[in-house]
Formats: structure tokens, C-alpha cells, sequence
């Protein structure tokens, strides 16, 4: 029985195009549904978390309908939002949920589709709000939020990478507060001289590594647009996400 481990997975192979291949009975296809699963598995949990109000209930039934998606579901009987990957995704939860509802069945962890796991990656800093208190709109907005997180942490993960091709890891760990926010007014002076730099050539380097990360995020919110010139439109949606 084939598991699904969470690898690093760029959400670029959630291009339409790669929508598209994940619908053919292919090893590319069946690899690119692989990948949509892994990548956007928290924003769907977090999604259900809403609708059953129960964590664990929510997991089962996300692992339920990715591992549906896996045997062979379709995301065709969903209703599409041209454009957004992730407006489409959740059409198709809903789809699912809708129907599983309808046919009274019991939605357990396996029943007949394959199985498959995934780390638990969801952190306190990602925690939602008591279900019971909000409404259906409010789980839309929890599941756009999410994946505002998680396009973040996908596009940090690359600049990490980079960072670490040029052995430089070390020091993107030491300069990766002042990237997130999480330093406020830290004292720079301080890390320059335990970076073995000038106060200067930090600066300028938090800047270039800022600047990358942008680059990153655009390049990851464009692999989830039909039109990639949508992508600035997107990040103000991404950030409007962050803020609500």
C-alpha cells in the first residue's frame, strides 16, 4: 500500500496544467495528484475543522477525500473558479462533502481507498478560533487564511533552499527574524557581529533576502493562477487573508 510521506513540494505543480495531467491515468498524473494533496492538505483540514467542529473528525475526513482523490476521484464534479486554484480545491471539499452528507454515509480514516499519512505541520501560531462561534462564511475565510500560510511557508522553504545551495544556512537561520517580522527592533549591531559582519553588509543583506523572498512568493502564488498575471492581485488577497 503506497504512502504518501510531506516532502518539500513547491506550489508550482499546482499549475492548471498540472490540474489537467492529474487527471489522467498516468505515473505523471498520479504524481501530480500526489502533489496537490501534500500541498494543500492544512487549508482543506483547517477548512473541515469548521464544519465539524472536531479536529480529529476534520483530519479523517480530509485523509477521506484526498485518498478518494487518489483512487481515482475526479475534481471535474466541482464547481470551478476559473483562475484560483484554491477556489476550485475547495469547491471540490465541498463537492465531497455535500455528497458524503447526502448518502448518510460514515466518513472514517481508509474505508475502501488507500491510505496514506502526512505530518502533522499545523503549529499554535496557525490555531483557529472555537468552530461552534462562526459561521460558514467564517470557514472560508479560516481556509483562505490558511493557505495564505502555507503559500508563505512554501516560499521561505525555497529561499532557505537557495540559501543552503550557497552554504549559507547558518546564516539565513541567523537573519530569518528580521524576514518574518518575529525580530521587530532586534539589535542588529548584535547579530553583525555574530554573523562576523558589519552592521552595513546585514542590512544590505536582509534587504537582498527580503527582496528574494518576494520573488519567491510571487513565483509561488503564480503557479496557482490560470493567469499569472493575476499574481499581484492574488498577494493582496493573500495579505487581506493574514490581516482578517
Amino acid at each position: 500500500m503506497p504512502v504518501i510521506t510531506r516532502p518539500h513540494t513547491s506550489f508550482l505543480t499546482t499549475r492548471w496544467t498540472h490540474v489537467h495531467a492529474a487527471k489522467s491515468d498516468s505515473d505523471e498524473g498520479r504524481k501530480a495528484l500526489a502533489d496537490l494533496c501534500d500541498a494543500y492538505y492544512e487549508p482543506v483540514v483547517t477548512f473541515l475543522r469548521f464544519e465539524f467542529q472536531d479536529a480529529d473528525k476534520a483530519r479523517e475526513f480530509a485523509h477521506s477525500f484526498f485518498a478518494n482523490v487518489l483512487s481515482g476521484g475526479a475534481f471535474d464534479t466541482a464547481d470551478q473558479e476559473r483562475g484560483r486554484f484554491r477556489s476550485y480545491l475547495l469547491g471540490a471539499v465541498k463537492h465531497f462533502l455535500s455528497h458524503q452528507r447526502e448518502r448518510g454515509q460514515s466518513v472514517k480514516r481508509g474505508g475502501d481507498a488507500e491510505i496514506f499519512s502526512m505530518d502533522e505541520t499545523a503549529s499554535a501560531a496557525h490555531a483557529i478560533p472555537d468552530a461552534t462561534q462562526l459561521s460558514a462564511d467564517a470557514a472560508d475565510a479560516a481556509y483562505d487564511r490558511q493557505w495564505a500560510l502555507t503559500v508563505l511557508a512554501h516560499a521561505m522553504d525555497r529561499l532557505r533552499d537557495e540559501c543552503a545551495a550557497q552554504k549559507k544556512t547558518a546564516l539565513f537561520d541567523q537573519i530569518k527574524p528580521w524576514l518574518t517580522g518575529d525580530a521587530g527592533h532586534g539589535d542588529q549591531a548584535a547579530l553583525a557581529e555574530e554573523c562576523g559582519m558589519g552592521v552595513s553588509a546585514l542590512k544590505m543583506t536582509i534587504q537582498r533576502l527580503r527582496q528574494r523572498f518576494r520573488e519567491h512568493l510571487l513565483e509561488e502564488i503564480s503557479g496557482t493562477l490560470d493567469d499569472p498575471s493575476m499574481a499581484q492581485e492574488e498577494m493582496r488577497s493573500l495579505i487581506a487573508a493574514l490581516a482578517a
